[in-house]
């Protein structure tokens, strides 16, 4: 019998804040940079619990769903819903509620699940530019980044004829170039800082990100105004591939995946 993955979705409303009472003003706001504050700020989650199992001969299922809500309306959005973490969840009471400590609350929360099914993995939206996953089969967490860029490029090769090129392209091949609103994801794991609670800040990640990718590539066109695409085709496999290897080494933790969508229709990505 074939091994089936299920995933489920919960979401929950909660507030937080990034603030430990024992540090001073001037130590919380250089740990946290601008997310520090004594005061919470709230967020509408979405939790995606997958586990899997083998199917039952008679039921055609992996577990029944309304096994599977009950348990996240039980153990996840009862505790969190309309709550603030901090100061609610004693847990948290002394832990950062971070995306990456939440998830390690939640793996606690759901290591027994219904008979018959396992928790394989749980990814974590904060807002729709941030996110946390844990994957159990290599125990990682990782964070991952949302940004944007806009830029124009054409899909050209120099050696090829123009006929042979719009027939490759097509109207890709345009010679006056258009234009995509790129969206990139760049994922980071690490160990995660006891105090803070973070696999890195959030704030270096974006500095990182914007120098070395988004404010280069904004706006400009790809093929006329950045080096690195001089000579070179400027389809999406090339541009994701790029963007990794600028960010290998810059980035404040270990660099796991980039991805990038070209539209909502065709995403490409590299991994570690």
């Amino acid at each position: 019998m074939s091994i089936v993955t299920l995933t489920r979705k919960v979401s929950f409303s909660s507030g937080h804040r990034y603030w430990r009472d024992s540090w001073s003003d001037s130590e919380n706001r250089h740990r946290f940079g601008k997310y520090a504050s004594r005061f919470n700020h709230g967020h509408n989650y979405v939790l995606w619990v997958s586990t899997c199992g083998s199917v039952d001969a008679d039921t055609g299922m992996v577990v029944n769903i309304k096994d599977i809500d009950a348990v996240l309306q039980q153990r996840i959005v009862a505790q969190f819903d309309q709550r603030s973490i901090n100061d609610e969840i004693p847990f948290f009471g002394e832990t950062v509620p971070s995306l990456e400590n939440l998830l390690q609350y939640f793996r606690s929360e759901l290591s027994d699940l219904p008979v018959g099914v396992t928790l394989v993995a749980l990814k974590l939206e904060e807002t729709p530019l941030i996110y946390g996953e844990w994957i159990k089969e290599n125990d990682l967490t990782t964070l991952t980044r949302v940004y944007e860029f806009a830029a124009s490029h054409r899909l050209h090769v120099p050696t090829m004829t123009e006929g042979q090129n719009w027939e490759l392209f097509g109207k890709c091949n345009n010679a006056a170039g258009h234009g995509h609103n790129y969206v990139v994801e760049v994922t980071v794991s690490g160990d995660i800082d006891p105090e803070t609670g973070m696999i890195c800040s959030i704030t270096d990640l974006d500095d990182v990100v914007h120098r070395e990718i988004v404010d280069r590539y904004d706006h400009k066109n790809l093929n006329e105004d950045i080096p690195e695409f001089a000579d070179r085709v400027t389809t999406s496999e090339i541009v994701v591939q790029e963007i990794f290897n600028r960010l290998t080494s810059a980035v404040p933790a270990q660099l796991v995946r980039v991805r990038l969508f070209e539209t909502a229709r065709n995403v490409f990505e590299v991994s570690a």
